[in-house]
Order: structure tokens, then sequence, then C-alpha cells
């Protein structure tokens, strides 16, 4: 099959979204495939990129503007992109497969339409919760409402609907989403275990002794994260694990607030602010070198960087919102934790306590990962493309 994929954001932005399509598309290729993707170009001075050559086949970057409210993030210019329908009219491409819902959805459906092929779209981002971390003056009900409206409308225009976990699936249930939906998670990748990560290194690397307890927190550093109640949970932690230290990996907007909080708090000496990490070795070599894996993010739509510290080993605490539900297992590596700054310490602190508990929970992480295999779920998502193309325009 030839896909044709849409999409407003993809490396060098890193989020989950970006690592979404590049996984599905490498997969998809594999297989015997044939993967395009519209997606926009970037300013090499923008903020929070890691920027390299696009090396991966099939890429048509689309000039961009800056988005609304949103340094890190681009918009692709409609009239570029426009101009490429007629491009592709006449061309082998089987399905049109979008994954965020702004110029990009726009230009899918036209796309889709001229062509005379099936759209399918991904619900990546739980918007409802995001929408008042980027327009604070705006009621929050008010917005919330907008959001749930806005993702109806586009939803129930698409042919398929793809969603990362059965939670969302209940959510855009309840927004009254009425087009047909299938739960397909982002896989990881078969060989992320055997890469080579260096724990001690990144230890070294980060002034972190080799005996101290090490939380390690990887996502984007916003406020729709939650990253407040793991400093909120430090103090608690430290209070019988004085040496304990709390790594947060990632950038992003909230990264100046949260270093403000933890000077103001008297916590730098536990706290380290990593960066953006490569996924060729070195983030793996940071999940090694955790004790615990922290999470406490409200609006995940799936969680995928719990499946990553699983995969090398590192059990996670986290609390189960959205889709992370999905995927706290208590048999799979798992400690679920109250939403609370004073239980999840105690989570966190019970594991600390407990290193024979811990090194079952190691090997219980890596078995239960290897049920979430890339590989796998591209060929979920094939058959996906399939079906809905044989059965479109019945």
């Amino acid at each position: 099959m030839h896909i044709l994929m849409v999409s407003d954001v993809y490396f060098p932005r890193v989020n989950g979204v970006s690592t979404s399509i590049q996984s599905f598309r490498r997969h998809l290729v594999d297989q015997g495939h044939r993967v395009t993707l519209l997606c926009p170009d970037y300013p090499a001075d923008q903020p929070g990129l890691q920027l390299v050559a696009d090396t991966e086949p099939d890429i048509i970057r689309i000039p961009s503007r800056r988005a609304p409210l949103d340094p890190e993030d681009r918009l692709m210019r409609w009239r570029p992109l426009a101009s490429l329908v007629e491009t592709f009219v006449g061309s082998d491409v089987d399905v049109v497969h979008v994954h965020t819902p702004f110029v990009a959805h726009y230009a899918g459906r036209r796309l889709a339409r001229r062509l005379g092929v099936p759209m399918l779209e991904s619900y990546h981002t739980f918007f409802e919760e995001y929408a008042d971390q980027y327009i604070p003056l705006v009621p929050r009900g008010w917005l919330r409402s907008l959001a749930r409206r806005w993702s109806r409308a586009q939803c129930n225009v698409v042919d398929h609907l793809i969603v990362p976990s059965s939670p969302m699936k209940d959510t855009l249930l309840r927004y009254g989403v009425r087009s047909g939906m299938t739960v397909l998670p982002t896989g990881i990748e078969d060989d992320s275990p055997a890469l080579p990560g260096d724990a001690e290194a990144f230890r070294r690397r980060h002034d972190i002794p080799a005996e101290a307890p090490l939380l390690l927190y990887v996502g984007r550093l916003a406020g729709e994260k939650n990253i407040d109640l793991l400093l909120d949970m430090l103090p608690g932690v430290l209070a019988s694990h004085a040496d304990a230290i709390l790594a947060i990996a990632g950038e992003g907007p909230a990264r100046p607030r949260l270093e403000r909080r933890v000077a103001e708090g008297g916590l730098k000496a536990a706290t380290r602010f990593i960066g953006y990490m490569h996924r060729d070795g070195e983030l793996q070599g940071a999940y090694r070198a955790a004790d615990l894996f922290v999470f406490a993010s409200r609006s995940e739509t799936q969680g995928l960087v719990l499946l990553e510290a699983l995969a090398q080993g590192t059990p996670v605490v986290a609390i189960a919102e959205m889709g992370t539900r999905d995927v706290l297992d208590p048999e799979g590596g798992c400690a679920i934790a109250p939403d609370d700054p004073v239980g999840f310490a105690a989570a966190v602190t019970g594991l600390l306590d407990r290193p024979d508990r811990r090194a079952a929970m190691s090997l219980a992480a890596r078995r239960y990962a290897q049920g979430w295999s890339a590989r796998v779920m591209a060929r979920r998502l094939a058959d996906l493309y399939q079906g809905t193309t044989e059965g479109f325009g019945r």
C-alpha cells in the first residue's frame, strides 16, 4: 500500500506524536509499504528542537509559520500545502492518515476527498486537558467545552479514528463521536533493550553518586505533564532517603518556572535538569541508571515513556489517569501511586526501601514490555488500512 501521512508536527520537534509517526512509518516500510509524510519545516533557531538532517525517504517538508501561543510548534502554511493536492491526483495513494487536528486535518480531508480514498485520523492529544495551559486568561470551563465540541466535529468527519488507549476512546464516545474507532497504541522498538545505554556514564555526566537513589522523569516540560506533583512529593522522599535525586529529562515552556520552584524550595541539590536526550543509547542509559521512573501526568493518551522505561527494566511509579491506565500493570513492573504528594512519596519510598522488590519488578517489566512491540502494532495498523480501504464507498 501507499500511505500518505499528514502532520503538523514531526522531528526535529521532539514529542510523543513525532515518535509515534516515526515508529509506525519505519515498520510499515519494513513490511513492504510506502509511506509519504507531509510535515512542517522548522527554522534552525526555534526552541525545543534536536536539529538533524532528514535521512528518511518520502518526507516532504512544507513551509510553516509559528503556532499561536506556542513557541515550540509550527503550523504548515495552507497555500503550499494545498498546491500539492493536484500532484497526488492519479498517484497510487491508497489511504490518507492524519496525525494532528490543525492545518493537517483540513489538508488531509481535502486530499482524501480529491483522491477518492479513505481518511483515517489519530487522536494523539487530550486537548480538553491541555487548552488552559496555553490560553490562561479564558475560563477553563469554557475552553474545555470548546475543546470537546471541536474534537467531536473533527472526529465525526473522518472515515475511521485511531485512538491510543481505551480511556481515550471512552472519552470521545462521551463527546458524541460516532466515527468508527480502533484502539491502537504506539509500540516500542524491539531493539531498544539492546542499545548501548551506559548507566554509569549517565550518573557521572550529571554528578549523581553511584549509590544515590535516582528517580527519573522523561517527557515534555509543560504544565499538562503535572511535574509539580513530582516536586511536591520529593521532600517526602528526601525525609527518609536524604541522598535521593530526581532527574528531569526533556525540554519545554515550563522549564524556567520549574527551575525557579526547585531553587526557591531548596531542592537544587536533589534535582537535575537533563534536557533532551537522543534515543541512540543516551536515553537508554538514563533509564538504566534510574532506580525508579516516576510519572504524574493526568492527560496522557498513552504514556509511551512508561513502556520505554519498562523495556529497560526500570520499575514505574505513576498515577493511573487516561492512557496510562492501559499501561500500568502491577504484575508488569508498575506501581500505581495516589494523585497526591504524600501518597506518591510513600509509594516511592516503599520501593526504595525494598531493593529485592525492585529487582523482581525489573524482571517483570522487561517481560511485560515485550508485549508492546512496534512491529506488531504496525502490522495491526496495516490491517486496519486494508480493511478500511476495502470497505470504503460501500
